[in-house]
């Protein structure tokens, strides 16, 4: 099992972690909110900590809060992403569910699609459980057909927002449960060179239907084996603390018979204080590295 860390950031830092929080800058603005990964202490001080940051997440009820702003600035701002080639530009706002638009961690699998993308001639790209788009920017940069799948009808416009910020166009938008999207994707016959899943724990589809990740995972993997195309690559990540590696390696392995460079390990970002703070398990192939 290897690890993995998104190594190429400049408007991103996360500064500290610790005491079930994160301490973490965007662009010019340091953010402090709740993160249920940090079980260890802090390795800042706290006075250090108030110092630094501009805004702090405050839990209100179980999934959410308000930002308090120790001076005054806006709720809204961009930030870049930029390594050799790939450029985007994301659209981020303080929403009342602590998220701000982006999960920075994840740029090493952006990395991964935009180079597997380049190395497959028009290839075509599925994006499921979508969010706000980073993977699809990713193939969109590297001139591949997106089709982007979210069943929350906001993230995708928020999705939409990015796209144009990042100077690219024609992404296929989908607002639907991802599961039943697969499954007619699968009776139209359909294929795709790569596939990206990123699925929340829990989550409910865009006409009530109810997501729980351990009672329909195998099943999507299931329908997902049949749309891939002969050329292609899978990324699946997972946010989930019931979750292992080892888990992941299963669900690959008994859906996909002969997954090459298969790579399985946990997701994670470097602290400046010097702490790794985990954020995830990560699960991805490609039949097409040169």
């Amino acid at each position: 099992m290897d690890l993995f860390t998104a190594s190429y950031w400049e408007e991103y830092e996360l500064l500290d972690c610790g005491d079930l929080e994160k301490l973490e800058r965007f662009g010019n603005i340091v953010l402090r909110r709740p993160e249920p990964q940090a079980l260890w202490s802090k390795q800042w001080s706290e006075s250090e900590w108030k110092k630094r940051t501009a805004v702090r997440f405050v839990q209100k009820g179980s999934h959410s809060g308000e930002w308090q702003k120790a001076k005054p600035l806006a709720d809204k701002w961009q930030i870049n992403y930029t390594h050799n080639n790939l450029q985007l530009t994301f659209n981020l706002s303080l929403t009342s569910f602590k998220h701000v638009g982006i999960f920075p961690e994840q740029a090493l699998n952006w990395d991964f699609i935009y180079n597997s993308c380049k190395a497959i001639d028009q290839a075509k790209v599925l994006n499921l459980f979508a969010y706000t788009g980073g993977a699809s920017l990713a193939a969109k940069a590297a001139g591949a057909d997106v089709t982007h799948v979210d069943s929350i009808k906001q993230v995708v416009s928020w999705s939409r927002e990015n796209m144009e910020s990042s100077g690219f166009k024609d992404i296929r938008w989908v607002v639907e449960d991802a599961l039943k999207f697969v499954k007619r994707e699968v009776k139209r016959g359909k294929k795709y060179n790569g596939i990206i899943l990123d699925p929340p724990a829990y989550g409910i589809g865009a006409n009530g239907e109810r997501w729980k990740l351990e009672d329909s995972i195998n099943e999507i993997l299931q329908d997902i084996a049949h749309l891939l195309d002969e050329t292609h690559f899978l990324v699946f990540n997972v946010y989930s603390l019931g979750l292992s590696p080892l888990i992941l390696e299963n669900l690959i392995k008994t859906n996909f018979p002969a997954p090459q460079n298969l790579e399985l390990g946990e997701v994670y970002l470097s602290a400046t204080s010097g702490i790794k703070l985990p954020l995830g398990i990560l699960a991805r192939f490609n039949n097409v590295r040169k």
